[in-house]
């Protein structure tokens, strides 16, 4: 896990060649642990590479996984692992298919990666996310915009483990210094935020609806 439990500090991983990349990131972890709400540094395969206290606690009731654990790879994770519509409210639409969106891109950008084929293997091998990928994602986009894809500045859905919070929203900040981005990393920091009540049922009955099926994609006959 990126993040080492017991008040130490966060390790990146994977680490860095250089000496000052390292130091770099080590003290930016100690700085991510200052920061009350979710938060997590991400490389173009979504890997993590460091993440705080906050979204360990975000997560913390999230089952073992071979290789979708929210600490390893979050894009994994929001599409595979069977629990994540469990913390992520409205999950299709408010985390799946942005998250798609962002991966399509980067296959755009960094086609050669063997990390992001593999990831693309695997949702090929998926019949729900390979018929959302190849044809929902593209009707998706068309109805809702270019600037739904984004994710600064979105207000998302969370199923929080903690009753303090429960179903709530997130505003997911962008907020990557130049150093990270020169590494090719991306920041983000899920602000949690009070949800409108009328929004929390509809998101809870989200969280119970089995990921059979994406409501993009038609529902197949017989």
């Amino acid at each position: 896990m990126a993040y080492q439990a017991g008040g130490q500090r966060s390790v990146p991983r994977p680490v860095p060649e250089s000496p000052e990349a390292q130091a770099y990131l080590l003290d930016y972890g100690a700085y991510l642990e200052a920061v009350p709400f979710p938060s997590v540094v991400l490389d173009h395969r979504w890997d993590v590479v460091l993440s705080n206290a906050a979204f360990a606690s975000l997560f913390r009731d999230v089952s073992p996984h071979p290789t979708a654990l929210p600490s390893d790879n979050f894009l994994r994770f929001v599409l595979f692992h069977p629990d994540a519509p469990s913390v992520l409210g409205d999950h299709e639409t408010g985390w799946c298919l942005p998250m798609l969106a962002g991966f399509a891109a980067a296959v755009e950008r960094h086609g050669h990666d063997h990390a992001l084929q593999a990831i693309r293997r695997e949702i090929a091998q998926d019949p729900i996310m390979e018929a959302a990928y190849r044809h929902g994602l593209p009707h998706w986009i068309r109805a809702v915009g270019e600037g739904a894809v984004e994710h600064d500045g979105a207000v998302r859905p969370l199923l929080h483990p903690d009753p303090r919070w429960g179903a709530t929203e997130c505003r997911i900040i962008g907020e990557t210094p130049t150093t990270l981005r020169d590494m090719g990393y991306t920041r983000l920091t899920m602000v949690l935020r009070e949800a409108r009540p009328a929004a929390a049922s509809r998101r809870a009955r989200g969280a119970r609806r089995g990921a059979s099926h994406l409501s993009v994609v038609p529902t197949p006959e017989g």
